[in-house]
Formats: structure tokens, sequence, C-alpha cells
């Protein structure tokens, strides 16, 4: 098994809250982790599985005093977004009883779209994003070249062959789109034009997003596309890089970037199934950039925000590290051996004022320029320099 970098910061919290919410991805390996926990805790646990109709049936009877059988538990519950009725009552319940690691909860969207969360256990529960397996998680059996391949998820990434990635990979999307979404977000939609929108945001990977025109190559329209793609990111298989526009003057680009946010997914979805494939595929750049936003963004001091920096008369950097208004970093990243840093680059560093900029390559480097600028591995890059940016 593979150790998760949150187990510390989620043990803390148990130590001090009632509930800590583990959100991710389906599959990603929230229960795992959940149950991880529970070994590190002085008090019985019960387990319940919001997947269960048996489950879910015995709690309905009579919801309180089922609970009250396990008041002095930890108890788990797993895919909470199945029975978003419990909010208030796990509200009620903490509130009646409040000490530590009452519950553990996991669910497969985000505290905003998590239909009754962030109203009902607002200042009663600690929420952690769960991502993918990252760089930072790597065991030494598992090489960056095939991270990159094969993506965070615990279950393709250790698979044996190729093959047997890309029907879990098929199993997963299909599900998503048919089951998992519709059930999140209570909302009907064509699963051909989703499935359609997964193909088109993976060959956009990294580009603007704009919806409109999006909406039309779907021939929905730009209101629900959106709505679309918020429903994607809140079930965490996208994310949106915002532009980073504060105190500069510029005329600058203010739409987001928009990123399949597991490589593994992003693969699969343009027909890369394999190192060779990757290799001679138009969107291996574009792969890249996001392989290494992902990766930094999992791993960053939580006090930082990411953005990407683009104006119009041609500065340009691929992420940004912020606290507030304040940079802290400049990163541009290149799948080239190439030394040659683009005027881009340089003028965004002028106009973000960063004193720590970075050129992330996946060639095995790390030094200094003479222009202040590190050119560096990704894997040195997340375990020497990150955590030195604050």
């Amino acid at each position: 098994m593979i150790e998760r970098a949150t187990i510390t910061t989620l043990v803390r919290a148990l130590k001090s809250f009632p509930s800590v919410a583990i959100l991710g991805a389906r599959q990603v390996g929230k229960t795992t982790l959940a149950k991880e926990l529970t070994g590190k805790l002085k008090k019985p646990v019960h387990y319940l599985d919001l997947e269960r109709p048996s489950t879910l049936a015995a709690i309905n009877r009579e919801p309180e005093e089922f609970f009250a059988t396990y008041i002095n538990h930890c108890v788990i519950i797993d895919e909470v977004q199945r029975m978003p009725s419990l909010f208030p009552l796990l509200r009620s319940l903490i509130d009646e009883k409040r000490i530590p690691a009452r519950f553990i909860i996991t669910g497969s969207a985000s505290p905003e779209l998590l239909k009754g969360a962030s109203e009902s256990l607002a200042g009663r529960v600690m929420y952690c994003q769960l991502n993918p397996i990252g760089v930072h998680e790597l065991p030494v059996s598992i090489s960056i070249k095939k991270h990159w391949l094969r993506g965070g998820f615990p279950v393709p990434l250790t698979l044996k062959s190729n093959a047997n990635r890309s029907d879990w990979m098929d199993s997963f999307i299909t599900t998503y789109i048919e089951r998992d979404l519709p059930f999140l977000f209570d909302v009907k939609f064509s699963t051909v034009t989703m499935r359609k929108l997964w193909q088109m945001l993976a060959r956009m990977h990294g580009n603007i997003l704009n919806a409109e025109n999006l909406g039309n190559s779907l021939d929905i329209t730009g209101t629900t596309l959106k709505r679309y793609i918020e429903f994607l990111e809140g079930a965490f298989i996208i994310n949106r890089l915002p532009p980073f526009f504060i105190n500069v003057r510029k005329r600058l680009v203010k739409a987001p970037k928009v990123y399949v946010n597991d490589s593994g997914i992003l693969h699969f979805l343009l027909n890369i199934h394999s190192d060779q494939d990757l290799l001679n595929h138009p969107s291996i750049g574009a792969s890249w950039e996001g392989y290494v936003i992902s990766q930094i963004l999992y791993a960053k001091d939580t006090r930082l925000d990411g953005y990407y920096y683009r104006t119009h008369a041609g500065a340009e950097c691929d992420l940004v590290l912020a606290k507030g208004e304040e940079v802290k970093a400049a990163i541009e990243i290149k799948y080239s051996k190439s030394i040659n840093i683009s005027k881009g680059f340089y003028h965004s560093v002028e106009d973000l004022k960063s004193k720590n900029n970075f050129i992330i390559t996946p060639f095995e480097t790390d030094y200094l320029s003479k222009e202040g600028v590190r050119r560096v591995s990704l894997e040195i890059f997340v375990k020497k320099y990150l955590s030195t940016i604050r």
C-alpha cells in the first residue's frame, strides 16, 4: 500500500476536530485512507458504506437511535453524498457531544457541491482533499515515467499490464458518466454529449477555456456547458487554473485554462496506451505541462494558490505560486532538452517581480542560470525546492 502524505494532517485533525471529511474522486483511495486512520485511534470504530442498500435501510428506520448505539465510537461514513439528509443529523449529534474523532466522512464531490455539507457542518468538520497519488508519494518501485503515463489512481498505477489499465479506465469513465455524475449532482444529461465533452476537454488540455465555443461544438448553450464544467470540477475530474492579475497593470488574458486532473485519464481519452504512444503524440508537451502543474498543486503548501499568467503583449508563465497578492514563484514547464528560455517568461518574471524562478523539464538536471532561473527536473523540484516556497 502506498502511504499518503495527507495522513499526518488528518491524524492531527482527529485529535481536535469532531469530524474530518476526506473528499476526492471515485477510486482515489478515500476508503483505504479512512480505514488506515482508524488504526491510529484509541477508540472503537464502526464502518458504514452508504452504497450498500442494507446500510441505508438500517439508518433510515431510526437514524437517531442507530447513531446512539455508536456514540462512543468513531463512525466512518463512506460516500456520504448517497444520503445528504444525514448532514443536519450529524450537526446535531456533534453539538450534543462535541469530542474529537466522532466521525470520518468520505465523499466524491467538493464541499461547495456536496449538498447540505457546507451549511450543516460549518465549524464542525475539517475538509481534506485527497488527490491521486502524487510524485511526492511515489515509492521507489514506481518511476515518474510510469506515473506520468498511468496517472495517480492507485489501481491503474499498480496494475501489471497497460491493457488492464485501459480496461479499468474505460470502466471508470463509463461509470462516472452514466451513474456517478447524474447522482452526485441530481442532473440529467445526454451520456453521449458528456462523453464527447470529456474527449474535447482532453484535446484542449492546457488551453484557454471558451465556454461558448465549446458549447457550440457540442450543440448545447454556453450556460449549460458551464454547468457541466462545474460538475466535472466539483467531482475532481478537471481543474480550471485561474489567471493571475492582481495589481498588474497590463492587458491580460483573464479566462481560465482547463486541465484534465489525472494524466492517466487524459492519456486514455487521447488513445495513448504506452510510452511509445506518448512520445509520438502531438499533445506530449501539453500532457507534460498539465502533469507538472497537477503534481505541484498536489504537493504545495496549502497556503499557496496556483495561477497562470499571460499578457496580450506576449509575457507568459505556465504556473504562478502566490500567497494572496504576493508572488512566491514563477514556473515555466518545458518538454525539451533545449536550454533556451523564452522572452515571454522573462517578461512575466519582471511583471510579477518573482524572486524564485524555475524551468521544469522531464530530464535529470539541477542548475542555476546566470539570469537567476533554476532549471530542474520535476522530482528534484518537488522534493527539494517546493517546500522552501512559502
